[in-house]
């Protein structure tokens, strides 16, 4: 298995692409109050649309039948805390792992 960190910034609404196992991905990060949600497209197909951020939960469980290789989930290096995009980074993670 191998674990990527996803480069994040500290902003309440962003969007970047990177290609991960052979896929094109479009990430998208965005705050509503004070949640965070992700969202997912590869090679143009949603995978994931607004899932909630929580920290250490996978953030793809459960749509292995979409074909995407690999998972997401946030890592808080200070804590347990859920992911606050202030933090987006530096102290929350954004972690890949090609084989969860």
């Amino acid at each position: 298995m191998t674990t990527q960190v996803i480069p994040l910034e500290p902003v309440p609404a962003q969007s970047l692409n990177i290609v991960l196992a052979g896929q094109n991905c479009q990430i998208n990060v965005d705050t509503l109050g004070t949640l965070l949600y992700f969202t997912l497209t590869a090679d143009g197909v949603s995978v994931c649309i607004n899932t909630v951020c929580r920290n250490i939960a996978r953030l793809l469980l459960d749509r292995g039948y979409l074909r995407f290789v690999g998972d997401f989930q946030f890592v808080d290096t200070q804590g347990v805390d859920d992911p606050e995009y202030t933090g987006l980074g530096t102290r929350w993670l954004l972690l890949y792992n090609d084989a969860p």
